[in-house]
């Protein structure tokens, strides 16, 4: 498995009615491509969403006013957010897209997760765990969502001579 994108709280019915189903599939499809094996994936996301259209300069990506803090895009009042780090992300990614639903910014949101974990991990399939967890976590996260688990493998580190 690449990526697997599983739906929440009427998420899909929301990228339905603005016609992004595709966008998102290919979005994901394109990062897979661009990120799986790479060391350095931040840069490499920045630049594929950007490609994607996910970076549009009229979009304000902010999530407080003031703040640093960003989303890793927003296209048609759909954010998108995440991280390839570690599957515990999923806490702050929610809670990041929340507070734009929450203020009426956004309309729906995207995460970006590794769906790998620790071996010594008892949960057993992350998309499993993810569906028991994200019911664990309604109501105080409420905000439509959909999330992407990508098996981006170990990086590529080249070896030194």
């Amino acid at each position: 498995m690449a990526f697997e994108i599983i739906h929440f709280r009427d998420a899909e019915k929301i990228l339905k009615e603005k016609r992004m189903i595709k966008d998102v599939t290919i979005t994901c499809e394109y990062l897979f491509e661009q990120l799986a094996g790479t060391l350095y994936r931040r840069e490499i996301l920045r630049a594929a969403l950007d490609t994607m259209d996910w970076m549009e300069e009229r979009v304000d990506l902010n999530i407080l006013p003031g703040r640093r803090y960003r989303y890793k895009g927003v296209k048609g009042d759909v954010a998108m957010d995440g991280s390839f780090s570690s599957y515990e992300y999923l806490h702050t990614g929610l809670f990041r897209l929340q507070l734009g639903y929450d203020k009426g910014t956004v309309e729906s949101g995207i995460l970006l997760l590794p769906s790998t974990r620790s071996e010594k991990s008892p949960y057993g399939n992350t998309a499993d765990m993810l569906r028991e967890e994200m019911e664990m976590l309604f109501p105080t996260i409420s905000l439509p969502v959909t999330i992407c688990l990508f098996d981006l493998g170990e990086p590529f580190v080249p070896e030194d001579n």
